[in-house]
């Protein structure tokens, strides 16, 4: 493995690990781990500090997620571009600027998959979409997204490395929706849209 991938992959995870919705926040005078769900995502950024600081953390998560991997398709291949996708995902979840703690990854998927597919990034946020304004939950929503994204771009590209990358961020962004799946089987989860 050349080294100058090796340096690729640890400044992609390296910009996955920014941690956008703690320094907005820090902006604000709060710490967004200690508000709301505890979590640094936009979700939370928008449950704490409203719908423009959250539209902006959503904005740059994406943003971390979506450049590198866009870059990255003009320089390597296929296989190397599906681990970049990984890594990216990975930097947000386990950031080093937070003792490998970190959001659920969502919105940097959603980048990192604008990159390699728009196609499958517009269907799996259209799906998300739906699955909101009919449940009202922002976890539940995300979870099945995840769960189906790597059938889409097996569907849409036909390429396995990028299939096999969605799989295993869907997995990672299931993961770590874990206490979201506890509360929403106890009916504690917090609801974005109450019905």
């Amino acid at each position: 493995m050349e080294i100058n991938f090796i340096v690729y992959l640890i400044i992609t995870y390296l910009l996955g690990s920014i941690p956008f919705g703690l320094i907005i926040s820090k902006l604000f005078g709060k710490d967004i781990r200690k508000e709301g769900s505890g979590n640094i995502g936009a979700t939370n950024v928008t449950r704490v500090l409203g719908k423009k600081a959250g539209l902006l953390v959503l904005i740059l998560d994406m943003l971390k997620g979506f450049l590198p991997i866009y870059i990255a398709k003009s320089i390597f291949d296929i296989k190397l571009v599906s681990l970049l996708a990984i890594a990216s995902v990975i930097g947000h979840c386990f950031s080093i600027f937070l003792k490998f703690k970190g959001g659920k990854g969502v919105a940097t998927a959603i980048g990192v998959l604008l990159a390699l597919s728009s196609k499958t990034a517009l269907i799996v946020v259209m799906f998300w979409l739906g699955v909101f304004l009919v449940s009202g939950y922002v976890s539940l929503a995300s979870m099945l997204s995840a769960s189906i994204s790597w059938v889409i771009i097996n569907f849409i590209e036909n390429n396995i490395y990028y299939t096999y990358a969605a799989f295993i961020i869907g997995l990672i962004i299931i993961l770590k929706h874990k206490d979201n799946l506890d509360r929403l089987l106890k009916g504690t989860e917090y609801r974005f849209l109450h019905k």
